[in-house]
């Protein structure tokens, strides 16, 4: 008995290909200008419109798919910061564990920091849709800032819960700075000032998240 011709499974990678280049340019597109059309999406991406709707049944759906895409990179994000210690095999202290998570979450962050500008100016993805996408580091960061205070390592009144909003809020604001030109930082900036805020001692915060990038770079601290 002979198999039948593989004839889906090109057809169904090159329909992945183009529904990435058509999100990818989407990204780009609607960061540059919130009201870019569909047209103008279709346009970037170099096919036509009529093969956007094909992939998506219009703008929300399109925005839809670059929120999931946005989701999935915060999940995996989030997975690597769960891992142990390299040396010790166990968890890190909380300021290293809430170092590592916002500067590894910070290049998926400022990839899709385009939805934070719609999730504020348009309907295409409403506010209550875009903080669903970051409820697994709200409850990441509110589980590493109540160890951090049973520690005495983050020193503040403020219950991890709220804190963790509070801190949501101070990364999106860096985010859209970054989105609106008036600031650029690579992570470590932002890191240091979200352990400053949750209560780190300044010198702690600058230190540990130094150390974190030092581990990353091992030829950083020699130069």
């Amino acid at each position: 008995m002979t198999s039948p011709p593989a004839t889906h499974e090109p057809r169904s990678r090159t329909a992945r290909a183009t529904r990435t280049r058509i999100l990818e340019a989407a990204r780009r597109e609607l960061g540059r200008n919130a009201d870019s059309s569909l047209g103008d999406i279709a346009e970037a991406a170099g096919v036509a419109r009529r093969t956007v709707y094909a992939h998506f049944a219009g703008r929300a759906a399109l925005v839809g798919g670059l929120a999931a895409d946005a989701g999935e990179a915060i999940r995996v994000a989030i997975a690597v910061t769960d891992a142990p210690g390299p040396v010790t095999g166990q968890a890190p202290d909380a300021a290293t564990a809430l170092a590592r998570v916002v500067l590894t979450l910070w290049p998926v962050g400022d990839r899709y920091r385009t939805l934070i500008g719609l999730a504020r100016t348009r309907q295409d993805l409403g506010a209550n849709g875009f903080s669903g996408l970051l409820t697994p580091v709200r409850d990441k960061v509110a589980g590493i800032l109540a160890r951090g205070q049973r520690q005495g390592v983050f020193r503040t009144g403020v219950p991890p819960g709220p804190l963790s909003r509070a801190l949501e809020a101070h990364m999106l604001a860096l985010l859209d700075s970054v989105n609106s030109g008036i600031w650029a930082d690579d992570g470590t900036g932002a890191a240091t000032t979200t352990l400053i805020a949750a209560g780190a001692d300044r010198d702690v915060a600058a230190s540990t998240v130094r150390r974190l990038c030092d581990a990353d770079q091992p030829g950083r601290s020699a130069q």
